[in-house]
């Protein structure tokens, strides 16, 4: 069997996510989490082996709180650690590249067909990628066009400059310098062709590298 820990803070959608998972013989739903801090803390137990996991939680604006990617972070350090599979509505490079840089082994969308999440629950479990078909397209594209692609580094920088975050903040957010901060962002505005904060925002939401509003 295939232990499986909820993590989503909609009853709804655990719920649904729970009656499609425990209709297949070799799943079973094992835990249930509403915050990713006791998603990190269950996932620790040793009762399971995939978690889907949300990415954003409560509501909270990026950068605010333990959200999905952070708490994959968390997850995935642990020693003998489940496999995680992002379970979300957001389908940014900034959210995608950090998830898969925070160790989750896929990435779907949840209006996925339900055979599809199945596949892919049973892909996690045995140590192998499972990203939707959208998102291998969407990494594909990426790697076919590096000219003007932010770096991973700096989607993070400018998704903080969109949730309303000074250079200093984000300096401390991510440990960082203020100069270096600001070299991040004179990069990209050189990479947007874009001569403001407000335009650079504008521009990667348009190109979906970072969330809408």
């Amino acid at each position: 069997m295939i232990r499986l820990l909820l993590a989503d803070d909609h009853p709804v959608v655990r719920a649904g996510l729970r009656a499609v998972l425990g209709a297949e013989p070799d799943l079973v739903v094992e835990l249930e989490a509403a915050t990713a801090e006791d998603a990190v803390a269950l996932a620790a137990s040793g009762r399971v082996d995939v978690v889907l996991m949300d990415l954003q939680f409560g509501g909270a604006q990026p950068g605010s709180g333990l959200q999905g990617a952070e708490a994959t972070r968390q997850v995935r350090a642990a020693p003998g650690a489940p496999h995680v599979l992002i379970l979300t509505n957001y389908d940014t490079d900034a959210d995608i590249l950090g998830a898969i840089e925070a160790g989750a082994s896929g990435y779907l969308l949840k209006d996925a067909p339900p055979s599809e999440l199945v596949a892919a629950v049973r892909a996690a479990a045995a140590g192998q990628s499972a990203l939707a078909p959208a998102i291998v397209t969407r990494l594909a594209d990426r790697s076919r066009i590096p000219e003007g692609r932010l770096s991973p580094r700096e989607v993070e920088v400018l998704g903080l400059v969109a949730a309303g975050r000074s250079n200093r903040q984000i300096g401390q957010d991510l440990f960082l310098s203020e100069a270096t901060v600001k070299s991040h962002l004179v990069h990209i505005f050189g990479k947007l062709g874009v001569g403001s904060r407000t335009s650079a925002v504008a521009s990667a939401r348009a190109s979906g590298t970072i969330r809408g509003v």
